[in-house]
């Protein structure tokens, strides 16, 4: 008897992506499996239950999901999904686990193999598993889009008989996979663009892609990336460097996108209270990192805030959300890539090699037991996460002094990766 996948609807009322798509329900058959996909799963991502059904899905309700070998979602399980599957089932989501310990004890407690897909390693063999990457290239996509309708102007330079229309001038903060999207969407666009970041290796992609790149290139500078590709935080002797040229420039900026996430703690403040009041009214600023705190001071999680000088600090939740229709597509295939990788192809069974090293990597609990090293105490000593980096530090002490005057051209600013990214 084969076992059953279960694609359930989403219940998080900003969540309109679904974790299959009718391409990934055909090969999920072709591996063995029966499928089941709660009615209505697909619509936010404008994929009718007759698609699934038409791609060899049986079209079920959220209680089939008892019945799961393995569940494939999008979100963390509630607490209320949980009581629905069977001990040992295989859950595999992007599971958001930081600073959520009690949410991962959960897991464990409920006896399910929980994956989380954003501990995706960044090797060769799991590219088409990764999912930061997948969504977070959307996110920095739509960001400029989310952008371009705020800013009411156009983008690009445009001269006509009756004038010349400036080109918008963006700024693009970390550039990680949203950031270099960002980028080149902007570029297409028609806007002027620069960004900032604090490795070094990202300084050829920005110019690549036609943009300026921005940064403070010290020997700290040179030395600010982690064997993993991400940024490591910053001296606070470097924030200040930073800081003074960042404010210089964010003054003269039409729209910010901000994507700094470093993994495991909260968005660094990137733009203070005084840079936003720096800049001219109708300009507009993105943060991507909003659901982790924020990059911008003065950011509200799911609003659009104007500020009293006429900046506005957009903070869209769930970005990849956005664009859902594309995002399911991609995410769905980062699903489909890695659970093929747990299948038997002779007997056609579930078949978790748990010395496998994206196993390893992903596996946060098992058999009753929180089991990801990062968080095998969880159920314990419920972990408190860190600090966000403060503005006062980072940003704002450039706002009340003249930046001090550069000696050479190759002065720059940085910010922090990454993107959702």
């Amino acid at each position: 008897m084969g076992q059953t996948v279960f694609i359930p609807r989403e219940l998080d009322a900003n969540e309109a992506r679904v974790a299959a798509s009718p391409e990934t329900v055909k090969r999920l058959v072709g591996l063995g499996f029966e499928v089941i996909v709660e009615k209505g799963a697909g619509l936010g991502s404008r994929i009718p239950d007759q698609d699934f059904a038409a791609a060899g899905a049986a079209i079920g309700k959220a209680a089939d999901a008892s019945k799961a070998d393995v569940v494939l979602k999008v979100r963390r399980p509630t607490d209320l999904e949980l009581k629905g599957y069977k001990p040992g089932a295989a859950v595999i989501a992007i599971m958001d686990p930081y600073g959520n310990d009690a949410a991962v004890a959960a897991m464990a407690k409920a006896g399910i193999t929980a994956f989380s897909m954003e501990f995706m390693p960044r090797i060769t063999r799991a590219q088409v598993m990764d999912v930061l990457s997948s969504q977070a290239n959307l996110a920095g996509y739509q960001a400029v889009i989310d952008a371009a309708a705020e800013y009411d102007r156009a983008l690009p330079m445009m001269m006509t008989a009756a004038g010349t229309v400036p080109a918008a001038k963006t700024f693009i903060m970390g550039v990680g996979v949203a950031g270099l999207q960002a980028i080149a969407t902007a570029r297409r666009l028609g806007a002027v663009v620069t960004a900032t970041d604090v490795r070094p290796a990202v300084k050829e992609q920005v110019q690549s892609l036609g943009a300026k790149f921005l940064a403070v290139e010290d020997e700290e500078f040179k030395a600010a990336e982690t064997a993993g590709g991400y940024a490591k935080e910053m001296s606070k002797e470097y924030q200040s460097k930073q800081a003074a040229l960042t404010a210089e420039h964010i003054a003269k900026q039409d729209i910010v996108i901000t994507t700094a996430l470093i993994p495991g703690r909260p968005a660094p403040k990137l733009v203070s209270a005084a840079m936003v009041a720096s800049m001219r009214p109708g300009s507009v600023i993105v943060d991507l990192a909003v659901e982790r705190g924020g990059n911008v001071e003065g950011a509200v999680p799911g609003k659009v805030v104007t500020t009293e000088n006429g900046v506005k600090i957009v903070g869209h939740l769930n970005v990849p959300g956005r664009v859902a229709a594309s995002a399911s597509l991609l995410y769905a295939k980062n699903l489909y890539a890695f659970l093929e990788t747990m299948v038997d192809k002779a007997t056609k069974q579930l078949a978790i090699k748990r010395d496998d090293e994206l196993v390893k990597a992903t596996m946060l609990t098992d058999a009753g037991q929180v089991v990801h090293p990062s968080f095998a105490k969880a159920a314990e000593a419920p972990r408190t996460e860190p600090a966000a980096i403060p503005a006062t530090i980072l940003v704002a002490v450039a706002a009340d002094k003249k930046p001090a005057p550069r000696k050479t051209n190759n002065r720059k600013a940085a910010a922090k990766p990454k993107g959702s990214a």
